[in-house]
């Protein structure tokens, strides 16, 4: 058994480049990326691919999932329609590092027109990096779900 974390991608149109771009990056450090696409331009529905990824999340299939579109916005807001979803987005590393420490985040949300390569990279590391802090934060976390 391995403890190789999965992590699902996915986007629309907007941001297909980008994603894969991080979905070699994290295959790179050392994550199983599960890039549920799309691979071609035409445009396409964030709140179909944020669905599909928050679902596998939400089922255990992945440990995490990142998903990306224009703004992140969009995407972000589908995911968190999925039970036992909890998505940010972000464009800066320390956001990205306090959604998974205080606020137990299972998703990352990012816009590529919004930060260029380099950063969402950083974004993504600060994120896969982080781990729940519990605690104080737990009861808020659970008050998310509830």
């Amino acid at each position: 058994m391995t403890d190789t974390k999965r992590i699902v991608l996915s986007s629309d149109h907007a941001a297909i480049a980008l994603r894969q771009a991080v979905a070699a990056h994290i295959t790179a450090n050392g994550y199983e990326a599960i890039d549920i696409g799309p691979i071609t331009p035409e445009s396409t529905h964030y709140p179909i691919h944020g669905k599909a990824a928050a679902a596998r999340v939400a089922s255990g299939d992945c440990d995490l999932g990142i998903v990306l579109c224009g703004t992140g916005q969009g995407i972000m807001m589908a995911a968190n329609k999925v039970t036992g979803i909890r998505c940010g987005v972000c464009s800066d590393t320390f956001s990205a590092s306090m959604i998974r420490a205080h606020n137990n985040a299972n998703m990352l949300s990012i816009g590529a027109r919004v930060v260029g390569e380099g950063l969402a990279l950083e974004i993504v590391d600060a994120f896969l990096r982080t781990e729940f802090e519990g605690g104080r934060h737990a009861t808020r976390a659970d008050m998310i779900e509830d």
